[in-house]
């Protein structure tokens, strides 16, 4: 079987509950014995294995009681039967080990291999460990004797392959549950979990390597996924070849409105942004202090000194589309102008300041009319402030916060942060998985902020705008970061911005 790359994954994601649908639709629906699917799994672990760690020699297994310790078992055989010294620690009870789990360890005794007690230090002298304990089905934090196992393993100092999951993730959320096992290289199989790639998900699994373990297409259909994995096939079809005889005016006119005393380069990060993904005009209404000295740096940017809303009114009429919200501050120079701009009606991505100016108002139970054609684009702290509870809540189940912020406010939502997230009331989430920890800096926000803006000033509808900017900006930032990711500026992002978004042929 042809191991699939990160490259070819699918791009759906499931819940715990649908892979273990998909795991039963595979054995009762298609006669594929369960045991297959286990000496299949094994088989693509072991190989996996070999391929990310072709020097190993001395292998520790830690099995726990379910289907997970029988994949664990079989990775155990063939490593055997390759020649590597191999030990079998079996943690919790294993009379409690039962169908195929069960079938898997009879086997594995009959090549000799015994597992052993866990007791602590069992993992000194070993060049790698394989994580077979506790796999999907994992709802509460692991206990006793999983959580020392767990501990023990982090704590040995050598490489951990993980089985399906790092055992003490949780498969729907990537919350770890109380501990979990940090692993360098997590095989997982069916179907890809979204925990892996959200909230603390990907620090726990390192590189991810699938495999549908050849299942047939159809065991899919009726399931439908909780989330898609972005990316920019879509790019041609929203951002064709211009016709040669187009103008400004054809691509819309996105008008900034941001820019406080001290936050002056947000604002033109922005305006900036929106001019590279493509806007015909970009205007940027900011602070009298600054405003001089933005528009001696870019000049192609209508830059224009605002002290007062009514000074915005003949800039809506010329704007099809406001960015609201970088660099704002919620300063009384800056809540007149968040309320105009409210009040104008156009399709809008808010941002930064906008998005706490909202969740201050929606705390005193003042009612805001939104639009559907508005993006919203928090991250984790913010998105906290608008649903009344703290960052760190809306990383427990990042999908769920997703969820609520639609139900409650409508809209579209770029749920920023590692695995962001976009949904809206209709679609199916979109997960990007392209970013990288180089976008951990000042400004990415308000890059993101004026290429969606440039994105619906061209006419793209806003889920569309929001799914394909996102990727942009995190295909931006995978090419600044190939000259490293510590330093990265979000300047770096805006010339690969550029190029990006005259690709005809998709990435």
């Amino acid at each position: 079987m042809k191991k699939k790359t990160f490259s070819s994954f699918p791009s759906t994601l499931y819940r715990a509950a649908q892979v273990q649908e998909l795991d039963r639709r595979a054995i009762q629906e298609f006669w594929i014995p369960g045991a297959t699917l286990m000496a299949r799994a094994g088989k693509v672990a072991f190989r996996s294995l070999r391929q990310h760690w072709p020097k190993v020699h001395r292998l520790s297994v830690m099995c726990g009681v379910g289907n997970n310790a029988g994949d664990g078992y079989v990775i155990a055989r063939l490593a055997r039967e390759a020649g590597l010294k191999v030990r079998v620690f079996q943690v919790g009870d294993v009379t409690r080990l039962q169908g195929d789990a069960l079938a898997a360890h009879e086997t594995l005794l009959e090549t000799g291999i015994k597992p052993l007690p866990f007791i602590s230090g069992v993992l000194q002298g070993t060049d790698l460990v394989v994580d077979a304990l506790l796999g999907t089905g994992l709802m509460g934090e692991a206990r006793s004797p999983f959580r020392e196992a767990i501990a023990e393993i982090n704590a040995c100092g050598v490489p951990v392959l993980a089985v399906d999951i790092p055992s003490g993730l949780c498969s729907d959320t990537g919350h770890p549950l109380g501990v979990a096992v940090r692993a360098a290289v997590t095989v997982t199989f069916i179907g890809l979990k979204l925990g892996l790639f959200t909230g603390e998900g990907p620090a726990y699994c390192g590189q991810v390597v699938f495999s549908d373990l050849e299942v047939p297409p159809e065991v899919y259909l009726p399931v439908i996924p909780t989330a898609q994995c972005l990316d920019l096939r879509d790019l041609p079809r929203w951002l064709p070849p211009r016709q040669r005889t187009a103008h400004k005016g054809d691509f819309g006119h996105v008008l900034v409105i941001g820019g406080a005393p001290g936050y002056a380069g947000a604002g033109r990060l922005a305006a900036e942004a929106a001019a590279r993904a493509g806007a015909g005009l970009v205007s940027l209404a900011t602070h009298p202090s600054h405003a001089d000295q933005i528009a001696a740096m870019r000049p192609e940017v209508m830059v224009h000194a605002v002290t007062d809303p009514s000074e915005l009114m003949p800039l809506f009429t010329r704007a099809t589309v406001l960015v609201l919200g970088p660099g704002l501050s919620r300063t009384p120079w800056a809540i007149p102008l968040w309320e105009a701009a409210l009040a104008a009606k156009l399709p809008m991505v808010l941002d930064a300041d906008a998005l706490n100016l909202l969740a201050e108002q929606t705390s005193t139970g003042k009612e805001t009319i939104l639009r559907e054609d508005w993006i919203f684009t928090p991250h984790p702290g913010e998105a906290g402030r608008l649903l009344g509870c703290s960052a760190a809540e809306v990383q427990v189940d990042r999908r769920a916060a997703l969820e609520t912020l639609v139900q409650r406010y409508g809209g579209v939502w770029v749920l920023k942060g590692a695995g962001t997230l976009v949904g809206n009331a209709e679609s199916i989430p979109g997960l990007c998985l392209a970013a990288n920890p180089g976008m951990a800096s000042g400004g990415m926000g308000d890059v993101l902020a004026g290429l969606l803006g440039g994105l619906l000033a061209q006419g793209i509808p806003a889920f569309e705008a929001a799914r394909l900017g996102v990727c942009l900006h995190a295909e931006a930032a995978r090419q600044a970061a190939m000259t490293g990711e510590r330093g990265m500026l979000a300047s770096d992002l805006i010339p690969h911005l550029r190029t990006l978004v005259n690709r005809i042929d998709p990435l």
